[in-house]
């Protein structure tokens, strides 16, 4: 690092640790790791799998049945395929949410009797020109619950600052100097922000890691409650196999039409999906990035990530960290799993729509170089499988693409299709017939897939600790669900689009630019909305037209919908719901209705803190 010796008046004494970069050509095994057990998870990865690959394969012998009565051509196979491809993540994603389900109903929470040995933890908090009362008005909320928590865990909290912003950077320090003679917290900002999050973190392991038997990596906007806290580390503590412990983050602070989309749905959805995630994953998890709990000693000796190359054969870092420190952890032999029933884990989620596609060019930017990474050696195949699902979650959107401009193209028809086909001996078109009671059935059977995550997931809230009550009442609980739905299959068209050109922008090496995030959503005006949709608009006003000319499939007028009034979808969903009293807890979930203790104690504290440096500082101090 290029900042390792500068002294840092504002952190504790150096306890340095070695962080030997990792060979993804050779094989590894921490002699430290003290051993897995042997998993009985492939019971529920084959009760996930096999369902998945089974509804693929009826879907798929439909439609190849339908097509083999004129005779399978080369478009039709390609066609084929694509269905196969796009449909198989849809019925894992099934899968995954009623295994999560079954989970949930076979096994409860117990409270252990054994605490485990008590541990010295350092709450990492990495940011970049965040908003600095944000930042620290979390991390006070945090320390103080802890302070508050009967634990034998020591805790002590670190701002770890690459901030490039000299006023932003001013504001950090006067922050700190607000907090430092209260709370057990540490500042540092590096000089020269090397490798972004992964150098800023590294740094800190190999600088103070040693003086810590834990991290809990927390990212700008996680904020944590001491219940979270505490009982993340406990886990950590009773489990000596495990390296790396990610918990299922809740979104939070959203007051805006898309952010309450996301919030909503991953309060009543995903809880049931990451159950599942974890059930089938078992030691072979993954890792998000934050709000996480890491084997300090165990990270430093087998997660230093290489540089890998890029097709101009120069070396460059890898973006998207989180899931191959994953991966390394597991194959050096160190458990990594998901704990998704401790509440109480938060992250906040981009405000708008622009917002919340930048953001996922940068990750799909990542994701996609993880296609590089699955031939490492000594990986796990299910940390393999996580790599590639991290990927294919992008290139899906340009295979739907496809598939959609086949379905298309392929019209209303054998008389008003766009493309044309012949049989060998017969000048007329031979597009295979299907009555219209099968084609209906075909069509209706992969919508329900689509949405039958969401009705699960709506269907179990008994089993994710919700009650109706929480949600607003019956009435108000179903009409959030009706919205979310409604809002979901407007914006997924758009995202779509979106995803095809970030997939293309890497295949083709153009540069994302990784800055800060943009918490609180932008102002975007309708002429920055034009340019930013511009292609989504022409698609969805192509679509309409065929339709229009009866040479485009009328079942594609939804998607047809949606495109074309991109720019008006992307101006409703900064819409601030919180500024109107009807409006205030639309799409709301228990944060919205009765808001935690951590919560209410961070805004405090943001908004004392934003009061406080928001005044001239006294030159005289």
């Amino acid at each position: 690092m290029t900042n390792i010796l500068r002294a840092e008046p504002n952190m504790p004494p150096e306890m340095p640790l070695r962080r030997p970069i990792q060979n993804l050509r050779a094989d590894y095994r921490d002699a430290s790791a003290p051993g897995l057990s042997r998993s009985r998870a492939w019971r529920w990865r084959l009760a996930t799998f096999l369902p998945a690959f089974a509804t693929t394969f009826a879907l798929v012998a439909a439609f190849t049945d339908w097509f083999a009565m004129g005779g399978l051509t080369g478009f039709e196979t390609a066609l084929i395929a694509l269905i196969a491809i796009t449909f198989f993540w849809i019925s894992l994603s099934v899968a995954t949410v009623t295994v999560g389900i079954v989970r949930m109903l076979l096994t409860r929470e117990t409270a252990s009797v054994s605490a485990g040995p008590a541990l010295d933890v350092a709450l990492l908090v990495p940011c970049y020109n965040e908003v600095p009362w944000d930042v620290f008005g979390n991390a006070c909320a945090m320390v103080e619950a802890l302070e508050r928590h009967p634990t034998p865990h020591r805790f002590t909290l670190f701002i770890l600052s690459d901030t490039r912003d000299a006023r932003i950077a001013e504001q950090e320090l006067r922050a700190f100097a607000c907090l430092r003679t209260r709370l057990p917290i540490h500042y540092r900002r590096r000089s020269d922000n090397v490798d972004r999050k992964v150098g800023n973190i590294a740094e800190w392991v190999e600088r103070w890691g040693g003086g810590y038997g834990a991290m809990m990596v927390l990212d700008a906007d996680s904020l944590m409650s001491g219940d979270a806290i505490v009982a993340l580390t406990d886990e950590l503590a009773r489990d000596p196999s495990a390296g790396l412990i990610q918990t299922f983050p809740q979104l939070y602070g959203a007051e805006t039409v898309f952010a309450r989309v996301q919030q909503f749905a991953s309060a009543i959805y995903g809880a049931v999906l990451a159950e599942g995630l974890a059930t089938w994953s078992d030691r072979e998890g993954n890792y998000w990035g934050h709000n996480a709990i890491i084997r300090t000693a165990a990270f430093a000796a087998c997660a230093g990530l290489p540089r890998v190359r890029t097709f101009s054969g120069k070396g460059a870092m890898i973006l998207s960290h989180d899931f191959v420190e994953a991966g390394l952890l597991r194959r050096a032999g160190w458990g990594v799993r998901f704990s998704p029933r401790i509440k109480g884990s938060y992250e906040e989620v981009p405000a708008t729509l622009i917002d919340y596609v930048i953001r996922d060019q940068r990750w799909c930017q990542g994701n996609l170089q993880h296609l590089k990474l699955l031939a490492a050696k000594g990986f796990h195949g299910v940390s393999r499988f996580h790599l590639l699902h991290g990927a294919v979650s992008y290139l899906l959107s340009p295979a739907w693409f496809a598939l959609l401009t086949v379905w298309a193209l392929i019209g209303t028809g054998a008389e008003q299709n766009v493309i044309r086909y012949f049989a060998g001996v017969n000048p007329q078109v031979q597009w295979p017939e299907m009555t219209a009671i099968h084609a209906t059935a075909l069509l209706v059977f992969m919508y329900a897939m689509l949405l039958a995550p969401k009705a699960l997931g709506a269907a179990a809230l008994g089993g994710i600790g919700l009650r109706i009550a929480d949600l607003g009442g019956v009435w108000r609980f179903l009409a959030s669900f009706v919205t979310e739905l409604f809002l979901s299959i407007l914006y997924a068209p758009i995202l779509m689009v979106q995803q095809t050109v970030a997939v293309v922008k890497s295949l083709l090496g153009i540069r994302v630019e990784w800055g800060a995030q943009a918490r609180r959503g932008g102002r975007h005006g309708f002429w920055t909305m034009v340019r930013f949709h511009w292609l989504e608009s022409v698609a969805g006003i192509g679509l309409l037209a065929g339709m229009g000319a009866g040479i485009v499939s009328i079942w594609l007028l939804p998607i047809a919908i949606s495109l074309a009034f991109a720019v008006p979808l992307s101006a409703l969903s900064g819409l601030r719901l919180t500024r109107f009293r009807a409006t205030e807890r639309a799409l709301g979930t228990p944060e919205v209705y009765a808001a935690p203790a951590i919560i209410r104690a961070a805004m405090a504290h943001r908004a004392t803190l934003r009061d406080v440096l928001n005044q001239v500082p006294d030159a005289a101090e």
